[in-house]
């Protein structure tokens, strides 16, 4: 009842309340990250794709889902949340490591509690991009849906914690925006259809200046904490490279340079963000040295296979076509980099997230 009672709370009773709250439940986990006493991270906000969507996607009508077998597998329960990987994604191990909760749940989850609101939620839909064409070829969520969703979960933190403390949360929360996947690999190169109006250059222009005017919207409507994840090595996935008739080691050229010049500009236009919008951190975040590392070097990691996925033949089953009909789906999964042709294992997620946080948690604070 306190939770639903917060109207009023001052900040400094709403800080308390967070940090006991955290600690009581996340006492026993051993943290990868120590942060400072004086700070506080109350909250996590997910916007994006499907490497951070929980569930949005589950009760839309698209064909972009994964809440069925052989999804989930190893997420606690068993269960298939609509996570698209065996178990945990990173919104999990974010808000694990920062002791806020276990799991960070879809906004969209019809079995939300209101007391999850408090702590974040996810607003991500697998299958979207910044390019408006890519959410709407696969009929999900697009990002801008995804803004209108965030502005409904701020009146109802208000009704909760009251405007002030509605702010804070806003303010001390980190929030992370992933996208760029979609566009570049489906809408540009996969479909085709872009590259008849964009070449690569002016393609990546229309994706850097969508993540800028996000970036601005969430900082417009009070957020302050913002990273923004860059293009993963999109040629190295299992499905791309299918697709272009190499299931062995190498990677393909074209997404590949395609996602570091966009990684170029993006850490360009978020640098001078940062420098531009008072009191704001905006940082940018590499993804594709991390990733790029772990398929190359996957013993290194404590991984085997990073040439397929798990799920089915592993070079081009992902969403309805990863399904556990197919009989060729591996046993064990642990040594697997990917669990479908597109995304990453829960282990390989939980490597990333440690290292990510480790690099890039100071510069939040």
């Amino acid at each position: 009842m306190y939770l639903l009672n917060m109207k009023g709370v001052s900040i400094s009773t709403c800080t308390f309340f967070f940090i006991f709250s955290a600690f009581a439940v996340f006492c026993t986990i051993e943290a990868v990250i120590k942060i400072p006493g004086n700070e506080t991270i109350p909250a996590v906000l997910m916007f994006g794709d499907s490497i951070v969507d929980t569930g949005n996607n589950n009760n839309i009508k698209s064909i972009v889902k994964s809440n069925f077998p052989p999804y989930g597998r190893e997420f606690k329960g068993r269960v298939s949340t609509g996570r698209f990987s065996n178990g945990k994604v990173p919104s999990d191990f974010l808000v694990e490591e920062f002791r806020i909760k276990e799991f960070l749940p879809a906004y969209r989850d019809p079995t939300l509690q209101p007391k999850d609101l408090l702590t974040g939620v996810s607003f991500a839909s697998g299958g979207t991009g910044y390019d408006p064409l890519t959410s709407e070829l696969v009929s999900v969520i697009p990002l801008s849906e995804e803004i209108q969703d965030f502005k409904k979960y701020i009146e109802k933190l208000k009704g909760m914690a009251g405007e002030e403390g509605t702010n804070f949360i806003l303010a001390k929360c980190v929030t992370f925006l992933v996208a760029s996947s979609n566009d570049i690999a489906n809408t540009y190169f996969l479909a085709g259809i872009r590259r008849l109006h964009y070449d690569v250059p002016s393609y990546t222009d229309l994706l850097v200046n969508a993540a800028s005017n996000f970036v601005k919207e969430l900082y417009g409507l009070g957020v302050r904490r913002i990273g923004v994840f860059g293009a993963p090595p999109l040629g190295c996935l299992p499905a791309l490279k299918s697709v272009n008739g190499d299931s062995g080691k190498g990677c393909v050229d074209d997404p590949n340079e395609a996602a570091k010049l966009f990684n170029a500009k993006l850490s360009g236009e978020l640098g001078y963000l940062n420098n531009n919008l008072p009191h704001a951190r905006v940082i940018y975040i590499d993804i594709y040295d991390p990733l790029l590392d772990i398929i190359q070097n996957p013993k290194k990691h404590g991984l085997e296979i990073a040439n397929k996925g798990c799920c089915g033949t592993g070079t081009v089953e992902v969403s309805v076509l990863c399904n556990q009909l197919d009989p060729h789906t591996c046993a064990d999964d642990s040594k697997y980099v990917f669990f479908d042709s597109y995304h990453p294992t829960e282990a390989t997620y939980k490597i990333i997230v440690n290292q990510l946080l480790k690099k890039y948690i100071n510069s939040f604070l």
